[in-house]
């Protein structure tokens, strides 16, 4: 008898496919620590995994600003001050932020000319922010709330699984 390989069923649903992730994302951090090694694989199983993506990565809080951290995508901007653009602006708030068009956001940043839409999810650990996953598009209005359920859920599982300084 041969042994016969079972591949996941292909997601028919948004919902699916983030519970799908959020699978994935459980299997690929167990064991590992690390915050930096955890980031880069998510982003890395996000950009690969989400249809219509140019750019997902991590910001971290450094001294009062965000700075680059792991990402998949084109060359992005280092250091982001805390309030300006839509990175900034989520760090600001601590909440999910969803753009439609990043073009008609006041004070976007624009790392990349192709990204037409972005979704900001906070990463906090306790009451403690630490930075910011950021997804862009270049579809116009390509996140929504399910989205953002979606990635809370995989952020959450990322810090879950990570020491950070104030573990």
């Amino acid at each position: 008898m041969s042994a016969t390989k079972l591949e996941p069923p292909v997601p028919t649903s948004k919902s699916q496919l983030y519970d799908q992730l959020a699978a994935q994302l459980s299997s690929l951090l167990a064991g590992e620590r690390d915050l930096i090694a955890n980031a880069a694989n998510s982003s890395s199983l996000i950009f690969y995994s989400l249809p219509d993506l140019n750019w997902a990565g991590f910001y971290f809080e450094k001294d009062g600003e965000l700075v680059l951290g792991p990402f998949q995508g084109r060359p992005a901007c280092v250091r982001i001050s805390l309030g300006q653009g839509v990175c900034g602006t989520a760090a600001a708030k601590c909440e999910t932020t969803i753009v439609p068009n990043v073009h008609e956001f006041p004070g976007h940043i624009a790392c990349d000319s192709a990204s037409n839409s972005e979704i900001v999810v906070p990463l906090m650990k306790g009451h403690r922010f630490i930075g910011v996953l950021d997804l862009d598009s270049p579809v116009p209005a390509r996140f929504d709330e399910e989205d953002a359920a979606g990635l809370e859920t995989l952020v959450k599982i990322m810090l879950a699984s990570t020491i950070t300084n104030e573990n």
